[in-house]
């Protein structure tokens, strides 16, 4: 008698009995298929055999999720300048993109957090666009504040510096690792969850897990409780939900 092994796609929860008495010369059914009694939805069932004496098993995907309070944010300074020619525009631009980093410097912020993001020079035409009168430079910085109840001082001491553009907060956290255990945990609970309950239809004993295999964490997904800027530059931290995935493979007798 050959050993079946059992892959089952559930869209809703359904009941199949797939006959296995054959000879062993038989060849193994290649899929059942039938209709949930509730829902109507189609499930299917493929019996393959496989060698080794590997038992059978139930494959489902668990996910779950825990939240965390951001502790970073991430801004963008910049500064326009306006001049009769494209040297002096870049020259008044570069010194006041260095008071902009002086100041962030001198607010707290390390070297190492600090970026320039971009340089950029263009002309300033007549309203026809036939000829230029001048030109515009640009350049912007980017800052990590690792202590999210200092951005506003900071905010406030690149704009005194002279930042005429500002943007952000991109909040993040800064170590996730707990919250990240938390939500493998609870998407473990949610693949024995569905195990146990297409294992009760199939009328079969759940086993332990004897394969997981980790699809990635999501994203960190803002949620603020409250606007993350308000007038008075006070930063809303808000929460990050923190996802997980894991496809597990359950034995079953």
């Amino acid at each position: 008698m050959k050993v079946l092994t059992f892959t089952v796609v559930v869209g809703a929860l359904v009941v199949l009995a797939a006959g296995c008495g054959r000879g062993t010369d038989a060849a193994p059914p290649q899929g059942t298929s039938g209709n949930a009694g509730q829902s109507g939805a189609n499930a299917q069932i493929s019996v393959q055999p496989v060698g080794g004496g590997t038992l059978p098993g139930i494959t489902v995907i668990g996910t779950g999720s825990a939240k965390a309070v951001p502790d970073v944010s991430d801004w963008s300074f910049g500064v326009q300048s306006d001049a009769d020619t494209a040297s002096a525009a870049l020259r008044d631009a570069s010194w006041a993109a260095h008071r902009i980093v002086a100041a962030l410097r001198h607010a707290g912020i390390a070297k190492d957090d600090l970026q320039t993001e971009q340089v950029s020079l263009y002309p300033r035409m007549t309203n026809d666009g036939r000829a230029v009168i001048g030109y515009s430079a640009s350049s912007s910085v980017h800052a990590t504040v690792r202590h999210i109840a200092k951005a506003g001082s900071v905010v406030d001491a690149a704009v005194r510096a002279g930042a005429n553009q500002v943007s952000g907060p991109a909040l993040s956290v800064s170590d996730s690792k707990a919250q990240y255990r938390a939500a493998a945990d609870a998407a473990l609970d949610d693949a024995r969850s569905r195990a146990e309950a297409i294992a009760a239809k199939l009328g079969v004993t759940l086993g332990a897990p004897v394969a997981v295999v980790e699809s990635g964490g999501g994203s960190p997904v803002p949620i603020y409780d409250q606007a993350a800027l308000s007038a008075e530059m006070s930063i809303e931290p808000g929460t990050q939900e923190i996802s997980a995935t894991l496809t597990v493979t359950f034995a079953i007798s």
